[in-house]
């Protein structure tokens, strides 16, 4: 009987050492509670807890990759749009993020949801279309500030798809094409009154000197002589034709 009794301990000690290890892996930690109470992170690593009296809660340290789903935006001109998008996240005290929040990973995804739609809701829709790395920035922002005390760090937020109905693509594309027209008759005005300012310049130039003006108008001559479909008629202007009647009187 005694040697039964001993080893009959001696198994239950093994029994004991055993369910007392705990090995975790470099991005784990365990959450220590002794008798009910919080006591210490521990791992990574080998580690013994006693049992019956400390239990561990496993958290995993590695960045979540959360997926927001589709969310109902109205936007601040009042255009409604679905938007989605992804939030990476990681935790960086053991300790909050189970004492803190029942389920840290439950509370960041109903979280980044609602902040989605606040953030979102604050700016019109060509500011959500165009501004799309601003917008990630502050929501980011808003959501590291609100799991702070979950020891959650949120580290970045992405905005993958803004959805619009079809009559609203519609009215953008309106937008768009007159935008483009606007753009076209500017360029075509500016051109215009740039060609005005030379045309100007080089009749100043002609009208201060003669001999440039009959030489011009001897180039349109050549220009259109080169045109043989039709026969056109040029009135001389006198101003040409003084030079050339002042010399033939002197020679006379």
């Amino acid at each position: 009987m005694f040697i039964n009794f001993g080893a009959g301990a001696f198994l239950l000690a093994v029994i004991l050492v055993v369910w007392s290890v705990r090995v975790l892996r470099e991005y784990q930690r365990g959450v220590v509670f002794q008798l009910g109470r919080f006591w210490k992170v521990k791992g990574p690593g080998l580690f013994f807890l006693i049992p019956m009296v400390q239990q561990m809660v496993k958290v995993d340290l590695r960045t979540v990759v959360l997926d927001v789903p589709p969310q109902d935006v109205i936007t601040r001109d009042n255009v409604s749009v679905k938007v989605n998008a992804v939030v990476y996240f990681r935790v960086v005290d053991p300790q909050k993020a189970v004492i803190q929040v029942v389920n840290f990973l439950e509370a960041t995804s109903q979280l980044g949801q609602t902040t989605l739609r606040a953030v979102l809701g604050k700016h019109e829709l060509d500011t959500l279309l165009a501004e799309r790395e601003k917008l990630n920035v502050d929501i980011q922002q808003a959501l590291d500030s609100a799991t702070d005390a979950w020891g959650i760090k949120v580290s970045i937020v992405e905005i993958k798809h803004v959805d619009l109905n079809e009559s609203m693509v519609r009215a953008i594309a309106r937008q768009a094409e007159a935008e483009r027209e606007r753009r076209a008759k500017v360029i075509h005005a500016e051109g215009e009154l740039q060609a005005s300012e030379k045309l100007l310049q080089a009749a100043e130039v002609l009208s201060r000197r003669a001999e440039a003006m009959q030489l011009r108008y001897l180039q349109t001559l050549t220009a259109v002589a080169g045109d043989k479909s039709s026969t056109i008629v040029f009135p001389v202007p006198m101003d040409v034709l003084k030079p050339l009647l002042g010399s033939a009187d002197s020679k006379g």
